[in-house]
């Protein structure tokens, strides 16, 4: 039947073609005429007086393939989707500006959101129907898409003044929600809000499992980041075990991949034991900084070996060759989810040696009946997620042996079932560049490169940021996103701020001075066109991007943190490395227009704890007045990485820097080694402390127990 007839049978080229973007392309040969977001599209969509159907999402994205194979790539749905409406394709992370406001639109028309994003709007771009996946045909319940193609298309045929009323209503009362989820200026933030996120907090966590309510279970490791700050700030125990636990669950967990490394998006399980498969770049950048500050707090090597194996992964697997990271890899390979990652008991016996089969069989829990079961059916299929219910210490007593020997066993056999694993079909990688998660990739190598004091973390972190730099630059403004030799789409709030995370965290890695002054030069951008002159906090978009049903300012954290939370620790930062006080003041001018909402969802603006218990402090200015190149230098700059001391700027200060310093901070002149020695100068709270040789007194002052 020709309704039956897929793409495969016949190839078909929308205006799709020319994109760049993995998403879009992964359409460009639907029998559905797609348009990418564009003049031509809205156009010919008022030329021929039609509905625009919108759909958002991401070349990742499992729901988003079911969609695409049941409905997209179907001839009968694709046909009454081109005779009903004109169809438009965003990649959400090629425009996160575009997701936003209409994922904002879901959420406000339906309660819920997700990916796929599917919008029904007006030639004028204004929504009046919302939603997220959607079948073919309806059933159990659910609305199919082909009835709500027809249902629609008869609706704007016979009353088209509805239509367009119920989509100015919406458009208004996205406005109002818009303002009113701004708000106008409150308070300051005090101490009190970390006591309000924190309780909220233990009152959601899982002391079975770890991590944040019962069903699905995400990393959210800035919320791990707040607790670690909670522990040191008020010495309470069990914010730090529930990091722990935490962490511990989720590297023991089926999300984490035993075999190949990184950390799998999410899980549908209380568990952690059966994940959405995808990898994505900013978690394994987010996730590697609460295990490196992990291992800092409590000096446990299984901590530093985690963060280790992340970015073993991230250079092996994710690095371009022009230095950037690449942004994500599918969850599906050969139209099966989790398909490259899955284990029959039998092929461990083909790979590993009888013993050394049945030693990992135990170990990673593998069965011959499978060892989960499937999300949909519920059954067991044979296939195995390694995991661990153990941990190495318990395993060591179980077996006999030290746990030295577990870990040896464990990478042997493990390097033999990668080899092995590689010879399967790959999932897809999304090879485009973008600059807010390669911001928080370079973020997190440079906190590895301090702590662990690998170089090959620092280098990793140099070569990407020079990339974007010197690649994904036009006119001294960032580009959002680089693919196939092109950089392009307006950077946006998340592009600055992640960058600037990236460029001071890698200045306070190595030192170099241009890198600071990058921050310092993104900084006055973002503040040029972005800054809310009226009300304070930055809009998402410039002043000078592309205008949309409205410029949204957004302070709560997603998956990754919010641009205005990363931001205002970045201005706290900035003011105390230049004695800027101006920047330490917008800082406070973020907390206060966003903090009523802040106040309503304390545990949803996590990342904006963490820059109010900076903020707050105790928190330190230190500068180290030495030769880089001296062992004495070194020594206390290594021992000023040790432990966790998460609220506080370092510059280094050389013969060599030292006149390029006072033009960034006047007061560094007067700041010079003592008889030769590396000094250490520390200021707290507006107060300068004694200058000091010894470490021993530099770590006193620094409150290290």
């Amino acid at each position: 039947m020709k309704s039956k007839q897929k793409i495969k049978d016949k190839k078909y080229k929308n205006h799709l073609n020319g994109e760049k973007s993995p998403y879009l392309l992964q359409h460009a040969d639907n029998p559905v005429d797609w348009y990418p977001w564009g003049d031509e599209a809205f156009k010919k969509a008022r030329k021929e007086n039609k509905l625009i159907f919108l759909s958002i999402g991401y070349s990742t994205c499992h729901w988003c393939h079911v969609m695409a194979h049941e409905s997209f790539e179907d001839l009968e749905v694709a046909e009454l989707m081109n005779e009903v409406f004109v169809s438009v394709k965003v990649d959400r992370e090629e425009r996160p500006d575009l997701d936003g406001l209409y994922m904002t639109v879901c959420q406000m028309m339906t309660g819920i959101g997700g990916w796929p994003l599917t919008i029904i709007m007006t030639p004028e771009r204004k929504p009046f129907f919302a939603g997220t996946y959607f079948p073919k045909e309806s059933g159990y319940g659910n609305v199919g898409l082909i009835d709500l193609i027809q249902n629609v298309g008869d609706i704007w045929k016979e009353s088209p003044k509805k239509v367009l009323s119920s989509a100015n209503e919406i458009t208004d009362a996205l406005k109002k929600l818009s303002t009113i989820l701004e708000g106008a200026e409150g308070d300051e933030l005090d101490a009190s809000i970390l006591d309000e996120t924190y309780n909220e907090l233990l009152n959601s966590f899982d002391d079975l499992y770890g991590g944040f309510g019962v069903v699905q279970k995400f990393p959210s490791p800035h919320i791990l980041l707040f607790l670690m700050r909670y522990w040191k700030r008020t010495n309470n125990e069990k914010a730090l075990n529930m990091v722990e636990l935490t962490l511990d669950s989720m590297r023991n967990g089926g999300i984490y991949d035993h075999v190949g490394f990184g950390f799998h998006r999410y899980s549908v399980d209380q568990g952690w034991l059966v994940p959405h498969f995808e990898k994505m770049l900013y978690d394994q950048a987010m996730i590697a900084m609460a295990y490196t500050e992990a291992f800092q707090a409590t000096g446990k090597e299984k901590y530093r070996k985690t963060a280790e194996e992340i970015f073993e992964y991230v250079i092996r697997d994710m690095k371009a060759p022009g230095g950037g990271f690449y942004s994500a890899e599918d969850a599906d390979s050969e139209g099966v989810e989790g398909k490259s990652y899955l284990w029959r008991k039998k092929e461990i016996f083909e790979v590993l040696d009888e013993d050394e089969a049945e030693f990992i069989a135990k170990i990673f829990n593998i069965k011959e009946e499978g060892n989960f079961e499937e999300e949909a059916s519920g059954i067991k299929t044979g296939d195995n997620i390694p995991h661990l219910k153990k941990s190495k210490e318990e395993l060591a007593k179980e077996f006999k042996i030290s746990e030295d020997k577990i870990e040896d066993k464990i990478e042997n056999a493990r390097k033999k079932l990668y080899y092995y694993r590689k010879k399967r079909i790959h999932p897809h990688k999304d090879d485009k560049i973008l600059a807010d998660w390669n911001g928080l990739m370079i973020a997190a190598l440079s906190k590895g490169a301090q702590v662990f004091g690998n170089k090959k973390y620092a280098i990793a972190a140099k070569e990407a940021l020079d990339f974007i730099l010197n690649t994904m630059c036009k006119n001294n403004r960032l580009l959002h996103r680089y693919r196939d030799n092109q950089a392009t789409i307006t950077a946006n709030l998340d592009d600055y701020s992640f960058m600037i995370w990236g460029l001071l965290e890698l200045y306070e890695t190595n030192f170099d001075l241009k890198y600071l002054k990058s921050a310092i030069s993104l900084n006055n951008i973002l503040l040029n066109h972005f800054w809310d002159n009226e009300a304070g906090g930055f809009y998402f978009t410039p002043d000078d991007g592309e205008i949309l049903l409205i410029r949204k300012k957004e302070s709560y954290d997603t998956a990754i943190p919010s641009g205005n939370s990363v931001e205002m620790l970045n201005l706290i930062r900035l003011a105390r490395l230049t004695e800027n006080p101006k920047l330490g003041g917008m800082a406070v001018e973020i907390e206060r227009v966003f903090s009523k909402k802040i106040k309503r969802s304390p545990a949803a603006h996590t990342q904006v704890m963490v820059a109010v218990d900076f903020k707050l402090g105790p928190s330190y200015e230190v500068v180290i007045a030495g030769e880089p190149d001296n062992d004495d230098t070194k020594l206390m700059i290594e021992n000023l990485r040790k432990y966790f001391i998460p609220n506080k700027t370092v510059v280094l200060k050389s013969k060599e820097n030292a006149n390029k310093l006072k033009e960034i901070a006047k007061s560094l002149k007067f700041k010079e080694s003592i008889e030769g020695k590396a000094t250490s100068y520390i200021c707290s709270q507006g107060t300068c402390k004694i200058p000091t040789t010894d470490i021993g007194e530099m770590l006193n002052l620094l409150d290290v127990d």
